[in-house]
């Protein structure tokens, strides 16, 4: 997925910086020392990428000298310094989860992958804009961002409610036409039963080996014509095994294996002197 106006910061919401104001909070949660040493004299610093990865879009490679300048920001040296540790934890996290996409996508598409590749909910509690930021920024979708995006039915809100056909029917009902309905199945007969109740996305959970790609060509010729829904799978995508993985008659491949584990990408901040 390219993004094909605007830039990338454009999508962020209005109370982003609010969120950093609180990581600021919680690294400095009294006074600042440090700050006080260094004074207010106006400083520049030099922002080095140290490792090879993906920032802001762009690809950087230190390459043998291990260290390549990226950017400078002047301003006020305790406020420098003070930024410091948050913006780099920040920028090394999300430049670690746009580096994994970017290369996830790359590897679908080279195997002959035409659908969508999505990351998941799975993500770190108040930390959530920044990894789907990195997600979307290396090219990869970045699915639904909480509970109110898209109305999700898993198997706990089923069995609660009592049928699939029940689940939905409450959901489209509370939804409207502005949220799109999506119900988690194990069964063919399950996904026959969603489609017919009208869900827009059957997400294909657990189906074994082969059998997801059956189901999916099943699913695909048996509703042809007559209703009108998308086929997500979830989980089990590495980078290791995208060649074997994927199959186009799934529309939506969700994986964590994009934000989660995933190695930072290493930066540092330095003075110029």
């Amino acid at each position: 997925m390219a993004l094909q106006h605007g830039i990338p910061a454009d999508l962020l919401p209005i109370h982003w910086k609010s969120q950093i104001t609180g990581w600021f909070a919680e690294d400095t949660p009294s006074f600042d020392y440090g700050g006080f040493i260094v004074g207010n004299s106006e400083r520049t610093a030099t922002l080095f990428g140290k490792s090879k990865g993906v920032l802001a879009g762009e690809v950087i490679d230190p390459g043998s000298t291990g260290m390549l300048a990226v950017a400078t920001v002047t301003g006020p040296v305790r406020k420098l310094l003070l930024g410091e540790r948050v913006a780099l934890n920040t920028l090394s996290r999300c430049s670690g989860i746009t580096t994994k996409s970017r290369a996830m996508e790359e590897l679908a598409r080279k195997a002959g992958y035409t659908g969508i590749i999505a990351g998941t909910r799975k993500t770190t509690p108040g930390f959530r804009l920044v990894e789907k930021y990195g997600m979307i920024v290396g090219g990869v979708d970045g699915n639904r961002h909480g509970l109110s995006n898209m109305i999700m039915l898993k198997d706990n809100h089923i069995w609660a409610r009592g049928s699939i056909s029940e689940a939905v029917r409450a959901a489209k009902a509370a939804g409207g036409f502005a949220l799109k309905v999506e119900v988690e199945v194990d069964s063919e007969k399950d996904a026959d039963e969603a489609i017919a109740a009208g869900a827009d996305i059957i997400m294909l959970e657990n189906f074994p080996g082969d059998g997801l790609k059956i189901a999916a060509n099943s699913l695909k010729q048996r509703w042809a014509g007559k209703k009108s829904f998308l086929l997500e799978c979830s989980g089990g995508l590495t980078s290791d095994n995208v060649g074997t993985y994927i199959n186009n008659d799934i529309d939506i491949i969700s994986t964590s294996s994009i934000h989660q584990g995933v190695p930072h990408v290493d930066f540092s901040l330095k003075i110029d002197h």
